[in-house]
């Protein structure tokens, strides 16, 4: 997790010799908001003088497998209607992260990674009056935001109601390059410019910062994902792997009213913080070696008949065959953890018909999972404590550590 360096201020500079005057409590108001959008700093009438302009430092991704590099962006001079800038408060290093280091998915170089983040509002355009829910929003306000970016109107978003899958979707800190102004499009940096269109949500009081960046965009993965599957009442679940996506799912499974909920997975960390979000059962797959072993020891905890839903949030392709022998006959079996293309595995289609299985795919998220994950969040922080998996802070300049803490599974978050 990357944290900010600086806090919100009374009289900060924001912007091109601005500054916000109303962070200060009680002064929230509609008509101040209004009033300290804009409030120019007198500097002298010189005809050779320009003002130096505010700057953001960010850690860059220019090349693949190698070190981030950290550049300073002038802040935006302006901001569009509808849109905002928000200085960073934290920022959530995700596996896709480490896999967009790696140059695991096609994305267009430079790009400032980062899509999990918590700010407060520096700056708002015009006319961006309420976050997504409809709540007021105003300079100072701690808010986080959707990835994703969808255009509303391609054939997946008008026709199908299907934004995950807009023909132009965009996602902050992965598909947004930098190269050009207003340049801040990802979470790895002092400041976060949203653009119009953002679905940006004002986070109550009593949740933690560290909760959302602790349950991060996977818990609004495993909410889509657990949608479009389904849990039934005393279902028995299992979930292949214990990292970020396997633990949210493990959450969303156990209040969506699941019965058993076994987790595979390692190192003997995350088995632990399995146990603690409420597994009932959990298998190190570094003492159950084979996947024959692991399917064994299902079967025997499931009575012989193996689990009624198989969640696979692993990533790797083998998982998903295995995850299959995992199901009873005439289970569900949703494939979660494939972002990558990490290739093809033998598979024998004879399984999925013989078995009667349902196989299902989930992609990201939208919105409205974001929404629900934050009053998931706000409601259940003692039985599913997200602000515990920050186990690490790192500030921007030392990114690359927080991204190589990542990909060793040293950290949760």
């Amino acid at each position: 997790m990357l944290h900010g360096r600086t806090r919100l201020g009374s009289g900060r500079v924001t912007a091109f010799g601005e500054v916000a005057r109303c962070s200060d409590a009680g002064q929230s108001n509609r008509s101040t908001r209004i009033s300290c959008r804009s409030i120019p700093l007198p500097f002298p009438a010189l005809p050779s003088y320009r003002p130096a302009m505010p700057t953001a430092k960010a850690a860059v991704l220019e090349r693949f497998s190698a070190p981030l590099t950290l550049h300073d962006y002038e802040l935006p001079s302006r901001i569009e209607p509808g849109a905002a800038l928000v200085r960073t408060e934290m920022a959530g290093i995700c596996g896709t992260d480490v896999h967009l280091w790696k140059g695991e998915l096609p994305i267009t170089l430079p790009v400032i990674l980062g899509h999990e983040t918590v700010g407060r509002i520096a700056r708002l355009g015009d006319g961006l009056e309420t976050d997504w829910a409809g709540q007021p929003l105003d300079l100072g306000d701690r808010v986080t935001w959707s990835a994703g970016l969808a255009c509303g109107r391609c054939y997946y978003c008008a026709e199908k109601r299907q934004p995950t899958r807009c023909l132009h979707r965009r996602a902050y800190g992965i598909s947004c390059p930098c190269a050009a102004p207003p340049h801040l499009l990802g979470g790895y940096a002092d400041f976060h410019y949203l653009s119009p269109r953002t679905a940006l949500f004002k986070l109550p009081d009593d949740l933690p910062t560290e909760a959302i960046i602790g349950a991060g965009c996977a818990l609004n993965t495993a909410v889509h994902g657990i949608e479009r599957t389904g849990i039934a009442w005393r279902d028995t679940v299992v979930v292949q792997g214990a990292g970020p996506v396997g633990i949210a799912a493990l959450a969303v499974a156990k209040s969506a009213g699941a019965g058993q909920v076994i987790v595979l997975g390692a190192p003997q960390h995350r088995l632990d913080m399995a146990k603690r979000f409420g597994a009932d059962a959990v298998l190190d797959i570094a003492q159950l070696r084979t996947p024959a072993e692991r399917i064994a020891e299902v079967k025997r905890l499931t009575g012989g008949h193996g689990a009624d839903v198989v969640l696979e949030c692993v990533g790797l392709p083998a998982a998903v065959p295995e995850g299959m022998e995992m199901c009873r006959d005439g289970a569900k079996f949703l494939v979660l953890g494939q972002y990558c293309d990490a290739g093809a595995v033998p598979m024998n289609p004879h399984v999925i018909t013989r078995k009667q299985l349902t196989v299902l795919g989930s992609w990201g998220s939208e919105p409205r999972h974001l929404k629900a994950a934050i009053e998931f969040l706000r409601t259940t922080p003692d039985a599913f404590p997200f602000a515990s998996m920050v186990t690490h802070r790192f500030p921007v300049e030392r990114a690359n550590d927080a991204l190589q803490a990542t990909a060793s599974w040293t950290a949760a978050k």
